[in-house]
Order: structure tokens, then C-alpha cells, then sequence
């Protein structure tokens, strides 16, 4: 039985977006010329890969193999082309990198610029995912790098530590929960809930993390706004619009005039550490090799 690199990455194209007409514009192809792809896929295979339904498509349990199998295939491929464009013009390749909020916005920017700086031939893509979805794209050969925290279970792949996460709450000094503190400078998280919170737009990892804590104390995190970075939440914090999980970086960083009081939290899982996390060091192609080194450094 026969493969061909294009329909497979057709095939992980319509897995990843739930759509056959998304996934064949993802891999450049007509509509009609996809959907011929995957019934000869269907029809070499004999069994169905995708199940239809009113809302898109998702792949069925020989689909699911299929698709797990597709990516590794293709992140091979990538591996060959990074390997070997090292022996052309110098090391050039795409490398994958997936990473939490604060890795996005507190690490990575000074590290990753100096690297590609270094290397004008490679290109990162990166993006921002909850860090227990980045140790099963890691794990699954979705991606090269994660950089997660280490509050999730990371013992199928390797890892190292590269700096703290500690979360604190942040509020203007004013606020009503810093008038209630008064000279104390640690509380529990459940004591704040009460408050009306700053948060995170969007999909951001370290939202869906505060958001997932208040729901194991039973609790519900109200956020009366949400802002796009930590600039502006901390700009809106020292204006006493409300309460604020923070990284410790990104509290202090913002707060040039001091305008903030910030409080360690006494909840186990604020003390938090970053670390950069590969499935196996030693088969990284040599462009996510060096970036690793980099990282690490």
C-alpha cells in the first residue's frame, strides 16, 4: 500500500481545522480535488477515517492512527529538509515552539531574538497553548520545543528547568483587598476570589490556568474586563479596576512607579517553575537543536 506525502498532510490539515474545505485550502489544493484525495485514502485503507456530521468533520478511530502517524511522517520530512539545508548556505530550517503566557511574553522575546539574530536562515513557528496541551503536542511529534511549567505531568519527555513562574496578585494600593491585607504580604487565592479580577483575552494559557484553579476551590474567577497583555493589565490594576494573577516578572516590570501592591500566594501551585521540554534531545533535527542549546543557555 502506497502513501503520498500530500495526502497525508491533507489529511492532518482536515483533522487539525474539523473542516475538508479548510484543510484543502491549508494544503493548496481545490475542494474537489481534496475530497477525491480522501475517499482514495478511505477506499485503499477500507474503513472510514473521517466521521461527517452538520458542524465539520473529525476523524474516527482508524482516522485518529492514521493521524498520528501522518504527523510524525511529516515532522520526518521536516527533519530531513532541516538536516540537511545545513550543508547548503548554512543551517536554515523551521523550527516548532509552542509555550505558555509567561514563557510568551516574559522569557522568550529577548531569547528568541538574540537566536535569530544569530541565524538568519531559520524561522520559528511559535505559539501560545496551555502547558498540558503543549506536553501532548511535544509528546506526539506535533511540535520540536515546549516550554511549559512545572505544574503539569511532563515525565514522558525530557526537560529543563530555565527559570522561576512564580504567580502573585497584583491591585492598586488602594484597593479594597490591600486596605484588608494591610501589612501582610501573602494570602490564599480563595481569599481573593471574591474580588473582581483583571484577566487575559483570548485563548491565554495562563487565563485558562487562573480560571481552573478557581473552579477546584469550587469557585467562579469574575473578570470584569479582559486586556491583551501584561502592560495593560497592570496599568489598569494600579488604577484600582481590579485584582490581577500575575507572573512576579511581569508585576514588577510594569509597575515603574510603584503604584502596585503585589502578594505571594500561599497555594502550592503559584510557586511555579519553567522548563523547556523535548520528546528526546538527541533526534532534534539541528535547527531545534540549536535553539534547545540556546534556550538552555
Amino acid at each position: 500500500m502506497r502513501f503520498d506525502l500530500t495526502d497525508l498532510q491533507l489529511f492532518a490539515h482536515i483533522a487539525d481545522s474539523g473542516s475538508i474545505t479548510a484543510g484543502a485550502r491549508l494544503a493548496h489544493l481545490a475542494l474537489p480535488s481534496a475530497s477525491a484525495r480522501v475517499r482514495g485514502l478511505e477506499q485503499a485503507l477500507g474503513v472510514p477515517l473521517l466521521r461527517r456530521g452538520r458542524r465539520g468533520v473529525e476523524p474516527t478511530e482508524a482516522g485518529l492512527a492514521l493521524l498520528r502517524h501522518a504527523r510524525i511522517i511529516g515532522r520526518q520530512v521536516e527533519d530531513l529538509r532541516g538536516d540537511l539545508a545545513q550543508f547548503a548556505d548554512g543551517l536554515k530550517g523551521q523550527i516548532r515552539l509552542l509555550c505558555n503566557t509567561s514563557a510568551m511574553t516574559e522569557f522568550l522575546p529577548d531569547a528568541l531574538a538574540a537566536f535569530l539574530a544569530a541565524h538568519p536562515g531559520l524561522g520559528v513557528d511559535l505559539e501560545e497553548r496551555p502547558s498540558r496541551d503543549i506536553v501532548q503536542a511535544v509528546a506526539e511529534g506535533v511540535a520540536d520545543i515546549g516550554i511549559i511549567t512545572d505544574a503539569v505531568d511532563s515525565a514522558a519527555l525530557q526537560t529543563f528547568a530555565v527559570c522561576d513562574d512564580t504567580l502573585v496578585l497584583a491591585m492598586a494600593r488602594n484597593h479594597p483587598l490591600a486596605r484588608q491585607l494591610g501589612q501582610r504580604r501573602s494570602m490564599a487565592f480563595a481569599d481573593a476570589l471574591d474580588h473582581d479580577f483583571l484577566g487575559l483575552a483570548g485563548d491565554s494559557a495562563l487565563q485558562q490556568y487562573a480560571t481552573g484553579q478557581a473552579a477546584r476551590l469550587g469557585r467562579r474567577l469574575h473578570c470584569n474586563i479582559r486586556l491583551r497583555s501584561f502592560e495593560a493589565v497592570c496599568r489598569m490594576c494600579a488604577a484600582g479596576a481590579g485584582v490581577a494573577l500575575l507572573p512576579a516578572t511581569a508585576a514588577h516590570r510594569h509597575d515603574d512607579e510603584r503604584l502596585l501592591k503585589t502578594v505571594k500566594l500561599t497555594d502550592d501551585w503559584a510557586a511555579r517553575k519553567l522548563l523547556v521540554c523535548v520528546r528526546d534531545r538527541s533526534t532534534l533535527p539541528a535547527p531545534a537543536r540549536e535553539l534547545l542549546a540556546a534556550l538552555l543557555d
